[in-house]
Parts: C-alpha cells; sequence; structure tokens
C-alpha cells in the first residue's frame, strides 16, 4: 500500500451471509485474483468477528485494504469482480461498503487535542 500518509488507503468491508458455504467456498477462491489485480490486499478475513457492543454480528466480515477509494471502486465495477459475484449469486447475501482512511496527520492532531483535555481536566 502507499506509504504517501497525505493520501490513505480506503478500505473495502464485506460482510456475508453465507447461505450456501460449498458454493460460496468457490467464490472465495477467485476473488484475491481480482483484488490483487486493483493493488489490494485482506486485512481481515475469515476470522469470527467478536462483538464488543450492539447486536451480536453473525456474519462473515472481510476488510480489504486498497491504495484509494477510486482503486477500490474500479475492482468492484471490474470485468473480473463482475463474473466473479456471478458465483455468489443466489449463495449469499453481501453488504459491500468503502470508506476512506484516516490521514496520520489529522489523527495527530485529534489525539494531541485530546491529550491536551485530559490533561486540563477536562472530559469529552
Amino acid at each position: 500500500m502507499s506509504e504517501d500518509s497525505s493520501n490513505p488507503p480506503a478500505y473495502l468491508i464485506v460482510r456475508v451471509n453465507i447461505l450456501d458455504p460449498v458454493a460460496y467456498g468457490e467464490y472465495m477462491k477467485h476473488t484475491p485474483r481480482a483484488i490483487k489485480q486493483y493493488g489490494g490486499r485482506f486485512i481481515a478475513r475469515g476470522a469470527e468477528p467478536t462483538t464488543l457492543e450492539g447486536e451480536k454480528e453473525s456474519r462473515r466480515v472481510v476488510i480489504v485494504e486498497f491504495e484509494s477509494e477510486e482503486k477500490a471502486k474500479a475492482f468492484y465495477h471490474s470485468p473480473e469482480y463482475q463474473e466473479t459475484m456471478k458465483l455468489r449469486e443466489g449463495k449469499a447475501v453481501a453488504q459491500l461498503i468503502v470508506i476512506g482512511g484516516f490521514p496520520i496527520e489529522e489523527w495527530n492532531k485529534v489525539v494531541e487535542s485530546s491529550e491536551r483535555l485530559a490533561s486540563s481536566g477536562a472530559s469529552d
């Protein structure tokens, strides 16, 4: 992924209710190839999610990192992925969302501001 902190990566977050595990397994074999073509990589895949707050997450959760939102969208709309998607039609119900990463410079600013609040005795 890009080391340019002014241009943070984007994340494709996938939540899937698998209806046919065998057929979905076929789909899973093909997605890495399409993801790689658009510069993406899995950040999380296949681990059992642990719900810390709210309704228990029972779906499969996958997180894919891309260099940018544009690359993530290009992957999703690509002929390679659109063809691969056909393998899960009727076999799983998925939600895919893309969210941009948080620039490190902005993170440093909000941490500094938060630490100033803590040292002054103020609360959130």
